[in-house]
């Protein structure tokens, strides 16, 4: 292990680093160069937590448009004791849905920058046994628009402290930063956000064993466009290949699946040039020119969209026919969604004929099957807004996420799926929240407030999480506690697979409740054939 504790001749070197009157300082010396951190310890923690924020993975800031290259070497100690800014952001979302967005994931907000190619890694200082410790790497959700690695809900040291595990949180770039659709940029160079994810976990692999992380012990792991990114990861590695980690856990997103695939557009980056009035000159190089604050806000007021496409290196154009039928690398993997996802998405909602014909107007057969199912003043229903969350929390996530599942077991890749279900007043983002999009990433993570309202449900169920997630990450052939699906002789009929992580009925749970996944799911069959992929 290199790692090291920095006394009086290297604190003399690191003074035009440092301001702290800290006599020592944990290092790490990686193929770059040296890293000075710094180092926290947690209650009830039996050792502290080496924290190295803001290494460069990746020469940043890169040129714009372009693919990341490898960072250039430094000669003096490289101080690594702040999280770096976020890549520029973007935000399209109604204003009520933006406001609730801007609170829970940028919450102050971050300072934004091109200059932003960096991650984080949290460490427990303790030695790590020979073959070193499991790999966490977690890539950030936001729509592929916006998020940031550097957040205290994304603080890996609970993990690195109470698992043993090293935690890696990365940036990427999103947006037309991240994904131009460009046609004068080759079409293996345009998904640059993806290609950021990929420069990461090459670096991972490089000097992981620096901090006393084992790259043959690497599971990446994502909520929402991070779960995008997982799912297109799995998917673009071919049967019979080597990636660079062994497993995954997709929380609220995965790619195979989806009401429409991506497309990228053209038009939105044509829109941009002629917002800049870019005129006869080649587009690239007039946007590239442009100040960031400037396109960032033209596509925010213009909203619009930029996205992955299909190039087949970083993401296949059938990601659902590639998991079927079999040519996928065997990754073992975890994923679920929340129970009430869709609460944030449609907070605006007031009528519900106007929801259901912007989402099923091409399929008017369907809406009075969807009436009918989600009645005005059953559970949990008695508002449009409630209605039309559900709706959507089942249409858009929860059900291509039994597809995926099941997708993946039948493909003869080993699959535990979840459902979580659980909401607590500290992670609240508004009144009503529920158990919304995104609400279990601190109590994975073990971020949320330590406050008078923090519940012992609250932190056994944390506890659970977070142990369960790094069972998996440990042992992926062992899974996270509870049965795979796929698994039992009674399976597709009354099989218990589906681990609920929370409540259960009336029944307040701290761990998991394992159910026939027909007690949740049992409404998908009306979305069959709506999704990109296959059926519900």
């Amino acid at each position: 292990m290199k790692y090291s504790l920095c006394h009086k001749s290297c604190v003399a070197a690191l003074s035009l680093f440092y301001t702290s009157s800290a006599t020592s300082l944990p290092t790490v010396t990686i193929d770059a160069g040296i890293l000075a951190g710094t180092t926290t310890l947690l209650p009830t923690a039996t050792g502290s937590v080496n924290q190295f924020l803001g290494i460069p993975f990746a020469q940043s800031p890169p040129e714009r448009f372009s693919p990341p290259t490898k960072p250039k070497k430094w000669s003096m100690p490289l101080n690594v004791t702040a999280w770096k800014p976020a890549c520029i952001q973007q935000f399209n979302y109604p204003e009520a849905s933006r406001n609730f967005t801007l609170e829970v994931f940028n919450n102050p907000p971050p300072e934004e920058s091109e200059d932003c190619l960096y991650l984080n890694v949290y460490a427990p200082f303790s030695k790590p046994p020979p073959e070193g410790r499991t790999v966490m790497f977690w890539i950030y959700g936001g729509s592929l628009q916006f998020g940031n690695a550097g957040q205290s809900t994304y603080d890996g040291s609970a993990f690195a402290a109470y698992q043993d595990v090293v935690v890696v949180t990365v940036n990427y770039r999103t947006n037309v930063f991240g994904f131009a659709n460009s046609p004068e940029l080759p079409l293996t160079g345009q998904n640059l956000g993806f290609l950021d994810q990929r420069a990461g976990l090459n670096w991972v692999q490089r000097n992981i064993r620096a901090f006393g992380g084992d790259p043959a012990k690497v599971t990446i792991f994502g909520e929402s466009a991070g779960g995008f990114s997982v799912d297109a990861l799995l998917t673009s590695y071919p049967k019979d290949s080597k990636p660079p980690f062994r497993a995954a856990i997709l929380q609220s997103g995965q790619i195979s699946y989806r009401p429409s695939p991506y497309t990228g557009s053209v038009a939105s980056w044509n829109a941009l040039a002629a917002a800049l009035n870019c005129g006869t000159q080649s587009n690239l190089t007039c946007i590239r020119n442009a100040p960031a604050t400037q396109i960032k806000s033209i596509i925010e007021r213009a909203a619009l969209a930029f996205s992955p496409i299909p190039d087949n290196v970083t993401l296949v154009s059938n990601p659902a026919e590639r998991r079927t039928s079999g040519n996928i690398a065997k990754i073992p993997t975890l994923s679920g969604t929340t129970a009430q996802e869709g609460r944030v998405f449609q907070v605006a909602v007031r009528n519900l004929t106007t929801f259901l014909q912007q989402y099923f107007s091409q399929t008017p057969e369907l809406i009075p099957q969807l009436i009918e199912a989600y009645p005005d003043g059953g559970v949990g229903l008695t508002t449009p807004y409630d209605i039309a969350s559900q709706i959507f929390t089942e249409y858009y996530f929860q059900c291509p996420e039994a597809l995926y599942a099941q997708a993946t077991a039948d493909s003869g890749i080993p699959a535990w799926h979840y459902y979580f279900n659980a909401s607590f007043p500290n992670t609240q983002g508004f009144p009503n929240a529920g158990v919304y999009h995104a609400s279990e990433i601190p109590i994975v993570f073990g971020t949320y407030p330590q406050d008078n309202v923090t519940t012992t449900q609250e932190f056994a169920l944390s506890s659970f999480m977070q142990g369960a997630w790094a069972k998996f990450a440990k042992n992926p052939a062992g899974g996270p506690g509870w049965n795979g699906v796929g698994t039992g002789e009674d399976y597709g009929v009354e099989g218990e697979n589906l681990g609920v992580l929370g409540d259960v009925a009336d029944v307040k749970g701290g761990g998991v409740t394992v159910v026939r996944e027909g007690l949740v799911d049992e409404r998908c069959r009306l979305f069959e054939g709506l999704y990109n992929g296959g059926s519900a």
